[in-house]
């Protein structure tokens, strides 16, 4: 290990705990930087914990984090960013960070093609990676001359931008009149042209899977295929609740063809859904960042966040796998996750216990560093009122 060399972590919610403990069990000190109460500051294994004014604005984020670096004497860190729209901006502003800091997210050349949707699908076509068909109507007349069976899923490009105005990941058209309500109202919150119209894949979460990896020139040096199998909310997740490690070598080739394509460099996690009408595996999202329950990758022998820290201080790690069988869940937005799929039909008591049989991590709770877990449930109040 360098001496005094250590991680700042941008966003402080269970995703940077997860990189907080997996680098501060192996004597990494660690910042952590948020613009909202966070569970992670509590944690045992932060060294430093600064919370600013705000993180979502590209040039604000990027003056916080030197500026926090600079007063720390964070010089040569390793930076990890846990929001979409933090990758962005390291991306763009990659040089000027450059000059305090080690930044392992990819130049934005690469970044965009996982930033903006459009550039995804075009991108999975380009390849011939199975996606759903995909329409993105500028205005009412190319809307209404989409033909196809209804449900239809109306999403946007750049996921940020919609996210933060809606709080939902995408919405679902039952009907003709719901498609245009939905695509009105989709309209009024983003960018001409980053509405998009998608065909919907049926199935429940046991069709929902992801690819995730620390992929350098050309090579996964570590990785994993999860089956994501309950998320919140139950169709369109924001985050997976509760997720099991598969074998799956069809979605390690796809996903690794993808990545050689844009030359990437770092931790990242690709989404599909198997597509039960064609059985075909078909590429939902590209998030170039650590993910909700990358600390599955700890328990089952795959310890991304570190893995990216060696690689950034010229320690050269040993490939690794994730085996099938092991098991994550967070617990707190599980269960209301399974009691409202309890409801629907859509799950079994006998299912569901037995999916608990055994849990291998707990996305906050660990008897080495329980302050976190006692931290989440007295912020709860706060998360309701700020989300």
């Amino acid at each position: 290990m360098q001496a005094g060399v250590g991680a700042l972590v941008v966003g402080g919610d269970y995703q940077g705990l997860g990189i907080v403990r997996s680098l501060g069990r192996r004597g990494v000190p660690v910042c952590v930087i948020d613009d909202r109460r966070s569970i992670s500051r509590y944690s045992r294994y932060t060294t430093h914990a600064v919370r600013v004014r705000s993180l979502r604005e590209e040039a604000a984020c990027v003056d916080a984090v030197l500026d926090v670096g600079k007063k720390l004497g964070l010089d040569g860190w390793v930076l990890y960013p846990t929001r979409e729209e933090t990758v962005a901006a390291f991306s763009i502003h990659r040089d000027r960070l450059r000059q305090q800091f080690r930044v392992p997210t990819s130049d934005w050349e690469t970044v965009r093609w996982a930033w903006d949707k459009r550039n995804t699908y075009a991108l999975a076509d380009r390849l011939q990676l199975p996606t759903p068909r995909t329409w993105y109507p500028k205005d009412l007349d190319e809307l209404s001359a989409i033909d196809a069976p209804f449900p239809l899923v109306i999403k946007p490009a750049i996921k940020e931008h919609f996210v933060y105005a809606t709080g939902a990941k995408a919405w679902k058209a039952r009907s003709k009149a719901e498609l245009i309500e939905l695509f009105l109202r989709a309209s009024s919150v983003v960018r001409p042209g980053e509405v998009m119209v998608q065909d919907f894949v049926p199935g429940n979460g046991s069709h929902q899977f992801a690819y995730c990896a620390f992929f350098k020139g050309g090579q996964a040096v570590g990785r994993m295929v999860a089956r994501r199998l309950r998320q919140h909310p139950l169709e369109f997740g924001s985050a997976s609740t509760f997720v099991e490690t598969v074998d799956l070598p069809q979605l390690e080739s796809l996903s690794e063809r993808l990545l050689r394509a844009v030359n990437y460099y770092g931790l990242v996690e690709l989404e599909y859904k198997l597509d039960p009408r064609d059985g075909q595996y078909k590429l939902l999202d590209f998030n170039a960042r650590t993910w909700g329950y990358h600390s599955l990758g700890s328990r089952a022998g795959v310890d991304f966040a570190y893995l990216l820290f060696a690689d950034q201080i010229g320690e050269s790690p040993d490939p690794c796998r994730a085996p099938a069988g092991f098991r994550w869940m967070r617990t707190l937005t599980d269960l209301p996750t399974a009691l409202g799929a309890l409801r629907r039909g859509d799950l079994n008591l006998k299912t569901y216990f037995k999916s608990l049989k055994p849990c291998h991590t707990e996305a906050v709770f660990t008897r080495d560093d329980p302050l976190p877990w006692l931290a989440e449930f007295a912020l709860l109040p706060y998360a309701a009122l700020t989300r």
